[in-house]
């Protein structure tokens, strides 16, 4: 994805913060308060995340998949049968980003360490969170997520 698609997703979640917290979308607060939309699909069962995005000869640049755990834990991930490179961006229960891994590489069956009291996986295109600025401490909010607790709520604007 080059400056164009950057621009587009900055461009979108701009014109749309006052959807915020819709049905299918995250969003990803930085530092600086620029603020990422995603459309992303939730797998929050055993099955939906075993499968995750393998197979899939590609996504879209503002798409992701969101990982949901029941409970905070110690998670590992890897590419197995995953056709596209992906940026995996772990967070707590409260959707505060505690590790980013860049550039996960397709079919590599290498563990990926996401450390211990994860809830949540959001997975995009690989390359994306660092150009977008995501690294430890960008938050995130969905509706997806259990809002009690919640560093950034869906209510909050």
């Amino acid at each position: 994805m080059g400056k164009f698609g950057t621009a587009l997703i900055l461009a979108l979640a701009a014109q749309s913060a006052s959807a915020s917290c819709g049905p299918g979308v995250v969003e990803m607060r930085s530092a600086s308060g620029t603020v990422m939309r995603f459309s992303a699909e939730l797998a929050d069962d055993a099955a939906e995340r075993e499968l995750g995005l393998m197979n899939r000869a590609k996504m879209a640049s503002s798409s992701a998949m969101l990982f949901a755990y029941p409970k905070p834990q110690h998670v590992y991930f890897w590419m197995k049968n995953t056709l596209i490179p992906l940026d995996m961006v772990f967070a707590d229960a409260a959707g505060r980003v505690v590790h980013v891994h860049d550039n996960a590489i397709p079919l590599d069956e290498t563990a990926i360490d996401g450390g211990p009291g994860v809830t949540y996986v959001l997975e995009i295109n690989g390359g994306l969170a660092q150009r977008l600025g995501l690294s430890k401490g960008t938050v995130m909010r969905s509706a997806f997520l259990d809002q009690p607790g919640a560093v950034w709520p869906c209510a909050a604007e």
